[in-house]
């Protein structure tokens, strides 16, 4: 025996090498094989249910510190290692096992008559709005295509020219989120101090402090129709802080309408369901809820993820809400009838921002892989994947045209006949006509999206190339939004500060 290896190592001097390079592959593919087949493992969500199994296979059901998704995790890992033990054969009988616990483990919750209303209320109000969106769509097909690439490249020559106008310091500590309010005139910022600030804009001129919450703010959000001529009684926004609470605020007065409590954790991003009568709110607690906004109550508590959910959005039909979480999956929810729509299913970290695009059938996510993905919902697949910031992706927002405040007329249309010079010009109102067309078919045309690596980026919502780069005075940008005229664009950064961004005029 000692001959043979003596001739082989003669007969080739690198055999050792290859031999050792040869186990080290071994050695790794078989731990990639491993997670791979772990990633597709079904085991309980239910934390008692995660406990019983650790105790079958003689593991600690807890461990000093560790949380349920924590617990969870540790799970999977050991199956995997007990199934590469035992080999493939072994690792299907599990899956096939685990994937019946997992069958069993269904179950339906009795919901509130309150819930029942809801449901049926949002089917009322998504319905309509649906038929009216499929209906324009219809219509913007048979549109001329040199009509589209002449109103696409007017679209995003303005969009190229957003240049930054000037910075402003929030608070005391990290802005974490920034909202315009539905007219552009005031844009609400929540920071890490537990307070929201209501700012004018342009100017930039503090309006009024809201300070309510005992912890950070994770989210802010306004009321489809929020207006500063609204009565003191009236909801104008909703905001949610690290202490588990969400608070309905009035623009006249300092302190909360409504304190609406049941979130066990940090609470994150919070929205408003388009009809106004609605709000959702992510939490730490890995469920988000829905709450009645006239009684302040909760309607919903939603399970589904393994980890903690970070944001959470409406569709603009208001049929639909997307919620994404730290286990880095999203899903998509029918409200109507309570059941997933669709699984996002393909970040390999966190996701922290979700975005319905106005076309109502595609979403936006972005991670903390630095890449935002856009998911088709009617081929139920992840279309595109965008290597957006060399950092987490903090916020995604896309362009929404809405002129329920005001009448769009770009400043190109001439309302008081033909001009000087020109030979011949359409009617006012043929110009009119076609300058509200180009309007309606910028909405969702383009999105923003915010990183920590500093940038706020403008991306393309057909080809998803980016059209613009805009840099910000700090390292990390917390969130980003654009105002539905489309004439701002505001960033909320790590440096305390926010900052304004408008197309400069060549």
């Amino acid at each position: 025996m000692s001959e043979l290896t003596l001739d082989t190592l003669i007969d080739d001097g690198n055999y050792l090498g290859t031999e050792r390079a040869r186990l080290e592959n071994k050695v790794i593919l078989d731990e990639l094989e491993r997670k791979k087949k772990a990633r597709t493992m079904a085991v309980p969500t239910d934390d008692n249910r995660v406990k019983a199994r650790l105790r079958e296979i003689g593991e600690p059901i807890t461990i000093f510190g560790e949380r349920a998704a924590d617990r969870r995790d540790r799970l999977i890992y050991v199956l995997s290692q007990i199934n590469a033990a035992r080999g493939d054969d072994a690792m299907h009988v599990e899956e096939e096992s685990s994937s019946e616990s997992e069958e069993e483990e269904e179950f339906y919750t009795p919901g509130t008559l309150e819930l029942l209303e809801s449901r049926k209320d949002i089917a009322e109000f998504s319905l309509p709005r649906a038929q009216k969106r499929i209906a324009q769509q219809r219509i913007d097909s048979k549109l001329d295509l040199g009509r589209i690439v002449d109103m696409r490249k007017k679209a995003f020559a303005d969009v190229k020219k957003f240049s930054n106008m000037g910075s402003q310091i929030g608070d005391e500590r990290p802005v974490s989120q920034v909202r315009f309010a539905p007219n552009n005139k005031i844009l609400a910022t929540g920071s890490w101090t537990g307070t929201v600030k209501l700012w004018n804009v342009p100017s930039c001129t503090p309006i009024r402090s809201l300070r309510g919450h005992s912890d950070k703010i994770g989210g802010v959000a306004w009321h489809p129709q929020a207006t500063l001529s609204h009565g003191e009684d009236l909801v104008n926004l909703v905001s949610g802080g690290g202490e588990g609470n969400v608070h309905l605020w009035s623009l006249n007065s300092d302190n909360p309408l409504s304190i609406m409590k049941g979130h066990k954790g940090r609470v994150c991003r919070v929205a408003f369901h388009p009809s106004g009568n609605y709000v959702a709110s992510a939490s730490f607690d890995t469920t988000w809820r829905l709450w009645d906004v006239n009684t302040a109550k909760e309607l919903l508590l939603q399970e589904g993820h393994s980890r903690e959910v970070y944001s959470v959005e409406f569709q603009n039909d208001g049929a639909l809400v997307a919620s994404g979480g730290l286990d880095a999956v999203g899903r998509v929810w029918d409200l109507r009838t309570g059941k997933t729509a669709m699984v996002l299913d393909g970040h390999t970290k966190e996701i922290f921002a979700t975005a319905f695009s106005p076309n109502g059938y595609q979403i936006a996510t972005g991670a903390g892989d630095d890449t935002i993905r856009i998911w088709d919902m009617r081929a139920i697949s992840s279309i595109y994947t965008i290597p957006a910031h060399v950092s987490n992706v903090s916020d995604v927002r896309f362009f929404h045209a809405n002129d329920i405040f005001f009448k769009h007329v770009p400043s190109d249309v001439q309302m008081n006949g033909t001009d000087e010079g020109e030979a011949k010009r359409d009617s006012p109102e043929k110009e009119f006509a076609t300058a509200q067309e180009e309007w309606r078919y910028r909405s969702g045309l383009f999105f923003a999206s915010s990183g920590y690596d500093g940038f706020v980026k403008l991306w393309s919502a057909d080809d998803w190339q980016l059209l613009k780069r805009l840099s910000t005075d700090a390292s990390k940008v917390m969130s980003v939004d654009i105002s539905s005229d489309g004439e701002m664009l505001v960033s909320g950064t790590y440096n305390r500060n926010f900052q304004l961004f408008a197309p400069e005029e060549v």
